[in-house]
C-alpha cells in the first residue's frame, strides 16, 4: 500500500480512538473504540509494526468481550414512582440539568402538572427519569424522559414505550405525545416506533 494513504490511515485510526474517548455512553465508546483499534491494529500490520498491531488487536478483543457482556446480560427493569416534592427526584433533575437541557432545551419542572412520575431502575440502579401528565382525555404527554448517560443504549425506551404499554392502556392512554428539540432525541424517538406528526412533534400510538 502507498505509504501517504498509510499514513493518512494511521491518523484516520488515532482520531477514531481520541473520539471514542469523548463519548459519556460505554455502549458508543466500546464500539468506536473497537473500529479505532482494529484500524489501528491493521495499520500496524501494513507498516509491519508487530506491538502496534498486538496491542490494538488486544484493545479490540476486549471492546469485544465487553459488548458481548452488555448485550447478553440480562437486566431487571422495573420503575419506582415518586411525588412531585420528592427530594431525590428534585435533587436529581438539578444535578443533571445541563444535560437534560441539551435534549430537552426549555424543561422546567412542574410537579402539579405530572401525571406519571417515575425512575426506571435497571438492577435496582436509577437509570433514568419519566415524567408525563395526562392531555385532552386519552393522550400521555411527555415532559421528560431523561435516560443517565452509562445506560443510553435504548433499554429504557423499549422499556417504557413497550413493556409498560399494557400499563398505560389500562390506565386508558390511547397515544404518546412527545415534543423534541433536539436532532439526538428526535433520533431516539424514530427508534422506538414514533412518526413524526408536524414539525417536531412525535406521536406513538398505543392501540
Amino acid at each position: 500500500m502507498n505509504m501517504e494513504y498509510l499514513t493518512w490511515f494511521g491518523y484516520a485510526a488515532s482520531a477514531i480512538i481520541a473520539l471514542s474517548m469523548t463519548m459519556s455512553s460505554i455502549v458508543k465508546f466500546r464500539w468506536i473504540n473497537l473500529v479505532g483499534a482494529l484500524s489501528f491494529s491493521t495499520y500496524g500490520f501494513f507498516i509491519d509494526a508487530i506491538p502496534v498491531m498486538a496491542l490494538n488487536g488486544f484493545i479490540a478483543t476486549v471492546d469485544i468481550y465487553y459488548l458481548y457482556r452488555i448485550y447478553s446480560k440480562k437486566e431487571l427493569f422495573s420503575t419506582l414512582e415518586v411525588r412531585g416534592d420528592n427530594k431525590y427526584l428534585l435533587r436529581f433533575l438539578e444535578f443533571n440539568s445541563k444535560e437534560i437541557q441539551k435534549f430537552f432545551p426549555g424543561f422546567s419542572y412542574n410537579p402539579e402538572k405530572n401525571t406519571i412520575s417515575f425512575f426506571v431502575l435497571r438492577n435496582m440502579n436509577v437509570a433514568g427519569i419519566f415524567l408525563a401528565h395526562r392531555e385532552d382525555g386519552h393522550t400521555l404527554k411527555v415532559g421528560l424522559d431523561y435516560v443517565v448517560p452509562q445506560y443510553r443504549d435504548y433499554k429504557n425506551g423499549h422499556f417504557i414505550y413497550h413493556r409498560l404499554r399494557d400499563r398505560f392502556l389500562k390506565d386508558e392512554f390511547e397515544k404518546v405525545v412527545v415534543k423534541s428539540n433536539s436532532r439526538k432525541h428526535s433520533k431516539y424517538l424514530s427508534k422506538l416506533g414514533f412518526r413524526e406528526a408536524e414539525e417536531n412533534l412525535f406521536v406513538k400510538e398505543l392501540k
